[in-house]
């Protein structure tokens, strides 16, 4: 009875190993397959990046990523078809990524070095650079990435100057303009007080012309009123000066009576003079006409 049990327990452990190995083969040749399809889109992506057809090639290596996950070879293809349309963000993050998940040396070495050449492209020397370092830490014997290395330090520091050399005229610009500004709000308070002066002094003539005006015209009727009576004095005199004289005084001659006393006394003249004027006419020898 202990034996049959023995048995039995033998059979089920060898059963178990057997299924065991059955599913590991299985899984093996899966994954085999699975390798083998990446490799294939790998190979296809590859003759399409020779022939420059990189989009075409990008979708081949991600094809062979969802198909054979975690392979460095074939996401480090899909950021280089990346790189290649210009897609310069894209590329480096994709680069990071395999950067920090890669163990390969020489994989993360290459990596560096292309980030370095997509800084490169935007003008971000500074940061190409700090890649190409990095790259040569990884692979110092790279040098392709030297040379790149020291052109990126040299396009920096041309940058700086450049760089520099704008912060100062936009210094002396900018102080340039501040001081003409300066300079012309000086002149626009000179303008100003010259202004206001001018107004001034033309309110203060002005003044002075009217004062004097006024004066004289207080002049001309000051001297007017010497000149003139006293309305209602003299109004009153005259009247009586008239009145006095329409009306005859006692034991005097009025004007009218004068006048008609003249005026006989001339004819009375007048009439004398012509009796004497006739007497000597007739004293006088008439001549008369000789008779041829």
């Amino acid at each position: 009875m202990k034996k049959n049990n023995l048995m039995k327990k033998n059979i089920f452990k060898i059963a178990t190993v057997l299924l065991l190995l059955s599913a590991t083969n299985g899984l093996a040749q899966n994954i085999e397959k699975q390798r083998r399809e990446a490799n294939s889109e790998m190979r296809r992506g590859n003759e399409l990046y020779q022939q420059g057809h990189y989009a075409e090639a990008e979708i081949a290596y991600k094809k062979a990523m969802a198909t054979y996950p975690g392979n460095p070879k074939s996401m480090y293809n899909t950021a280089n078809s990346i790189l290649q349309q210009k897609r310069y963000k894209e590329a480096i993050a994709q680069y990071d990524f395999l950067i920090k998940n890669a163990k390969n040396n020489r994989l993360k070495a290459q990596s560096y070095h292309n980030i370095g050449n997509a800084y490169m492209e935007l003008k971000n020397y500074q940061k190409a650079v700090d890649a190409y370092k990095n790259s040569l830490r990884k692979n110092p014997k790279d040098e392709e990435t030297r040379y790149n290395l020291a052109l990126a330090q040299k396009l920096l520091k041309n940058q700086q100057n450049n760089q520099n050399k704008n912060d100062k005229n936009k210094e002396n610009k900018e102080n340039k303009d501040k001081k003409n500004n300066q300079n012309k709000d000086k002149n626009k308070e000179k303008n100003k007080d010259k202004k206001d002066n001018k107004e001034k002094d033309k309110d203060n003539k002005d003044k002075k012309d009217k004062d004097q005006n006024k004066d004289k015209k207080k002049d001309k009727d000051k001297d007017k009123d010497k000149d003139k009576p006293d309305d209602k004095k003299d109004s009153s005199d005259n009247k009586q000066n008239n009145k006095e004289k329409q009306q005859p005084q006692p034991g005097k001659l009025s004007p009218q009576q004068i006048q008609q006393l003249l005026n006989a006394l001339n004819n009375e003249e007048k009439k004398t003079q012509d009796k004497v004027n006739a007497k000597k006419v007739k004293g006088q020898a008439v001549k008369t006409e000789k008779d041829w």
